[in-house]
């Protein structure tokens, strides 16, 4: 899963549940978000649009 958040930056605020196309982000029980399905679209909205910068999208097509 593409998706890795900064549980120390997240204020749960929830812009990435909301902005997702894929329709594919959830908040669990402590309000931090997670990627409920493998369908990602690598297009970084969730990223970009995160106002605490709290969320990361690992593109495993990238060599690091």
């Amino acid at each position: 899963m593409p998706l890795i958040v900064d549980e120390s930056l997240c204020t749960s605020c929830g812009i990435c549940v909301d902005h997702c196309p894929m329709d594919i982000i959830r908040l669990n029980e402590n309000g931090f978000p997670y990627q409920k399905y493998d369908e990602c679209w690598y297009c970084k909205v969730c990223e970009d649009d995160c106002p605490e910068e709290a969320l990361v999208i690992d593109l495993p097509f990238l060599v690091k």
